[in-house]
């Protein structure tokens, strides 16, 4: 079935387009939430006024995504999770569960399709990245660690593991516990800015 892309339709075209679509899809799918009419010959003489209408909303969506990228590029999540002593996970972090944490702290539904590549399967911080309708593309920092440490610790040590060019996840799950702290200590440590030592007042002439 032909039809006119009223709005930007992933894998499908870009708002004004005419496109051949699976009848279904056409009309349980796109027609229903007004993405798209039936590409009669009517809607085709009307075609240019569609394009217009398209493009300013194509506009106003492009507005709202750039400041959706820049809450997503803000963002920590962070995932508590078991793992094996080579801190290889029992299960996985999901693009599923990563989409609906980002619904949570944003209020936006993301297709999981569109978040990551693959699921994660290992302790340590990634810059997962989401692919937003207008093709912006936003990374979302996960912080994937043992449920039993403090979620802010395992960021530094999993920072420190980097700098040492160690892979995270064996560095992390080679650490006791109170190893763990001492190293998320002096990371911590490392991060706060030194004071500037104050200027001494002149000597009075």
């Amino acid at each position: 079935m032909k039809v006119i892309l009223l709005e930007d339709v992933y894998n499908q075209g870009v708002a004004g387009d005419v496109v051949d679509v699976a009848p279904g899809f056409a009309r349980n799918y796109l027609i229903p939430k007004q993405l798209a009419v039936k590409a009669t010959p009517g809607a085709l003489k009307q075609l240019e006024t569609l394009r217009a209408n398209a493009a300013k909303r194509r506009a106003e969506l492009e507005g709202r995504m750039e400041q959706v990228a820049q809450q997503i590029e803000g963002l920590t999540l962070y995932f508590p999770v078991k793992a094996s002593e080579r801190g290889k996970l029992f299960g996985s972090v999901t693009t599923q569960e990563i989409a609906e944490r980002l619904k949570e702290e944003i209020g936006l539904e993301i297709d999981p399709r569109r978040v990551g590549d693959n699921p994660l399967r290992e302790l340590g911080k990634f810059d997962v990245p989401v692919r937003l309708e207008t093709g912006l593309v936003a990374n979302v920092r996960v912080v994937v660690h043992r449920d039993d440490v403090d979620p802010r610790q395992a960021e530094l040590v999993h920072a420190e593991a980097e700098a040492q060019g160690e892979d995270v996840a064996e560095f992390a799950a080679t650490l006791s516990e109170e190893e763990f702290a001492e190293v998320a200590e002096e990371a911590a440590a490392d991060e706060t800015p030194a004071e500037e030592p104050a200027e001494e007042p002149a000597e009075e002439a």
